[in-house]
């Protein structure tokens, strides 16, 4: 099974090619939405964020981590293994049922050992005015936005990091062509041993 890793910046279009990926029949894992799980009431991790934040709610958690440094590497070192341990056993479930190609969407791949279980790695890249425009339909304040960014690996080191870049500011079908092209130099690269 060959595993895509997938990531960007905040609002650059990731979900739209995890999307993409799901209908051509790739098995994609969302490890935001793990971390979401992980962080449910009742959870080991909800108590001891509990503990340490006094809140579960999502922004307010949020207003909290991104404007501090050590809040932000606080509440990842209470979620990001548990994540890891989830994200890495539902890659070997697919494995074993057979899945040819599986992605993984992670705002913070390259910073995590996930990074490893990756053969690829694809950056989707937009325009910052884009990105701040969908993040606004999303309710976030321009400065929400830039605290979030400053958390985030830059653009330029990502594209650095990345066998694909897809431009998220694309429209939608030249997104799908371009995750159509990627998919098809993974399968190339695949028999010809170049992974």
């Amino acid at each position: 099974m060959k595993v895509i890793g997938l990531t960007g910046n905040i609002g650059c279009g990731k979900s739209t090619v995890a999307a993409l990926l799901r209908e051509r029949g790739v098995a994609t894992i969302d490890a935001d939405e793990v971390a979401r799980d992980v962080r449910r009431p009742g959870s080991p991790e909800s108590v001891r964020i509990l503990d340490r934040f006094g809140t579960l709610d999502p922004r307010q958690l949020a207003r909290l981590v991104f404007e501090e440094p050590v809040a932000l590497a606080d509440l990842e070192a209470i979620i990001h293994p548990r994540v890891r341990e989830l994200v890495g056993a539902r890659l070997d479930e697919l494995e074993q049922e057979g899945a040819v190609v599986a992605a993984v969407e992670a705002i913070k791949l390259l910073e995590s050992p996930l990074r490893e279980r990756c053969d690829e790695v694809w950056v989707v890249v937009c325009r910052p005015e884009d990105a701040l425009r969908r993040l606004a339909q999303r309710g976030l304040s321009e400065a929400d936005v830039q605290d979030r960014l400053a958390s985030q690996m830059a653009a330029a080191d990502l594209v650095r990091a990345a066998d694909v870049v897809i431009d998220g500011s694309a429209d939608i079908g030249e997104t799908a062509r371009q995750v159509e092209v990627a998919l098809a130099g993974l399968a190339d690269r695949g028999t010809s041993g170049r992974l």
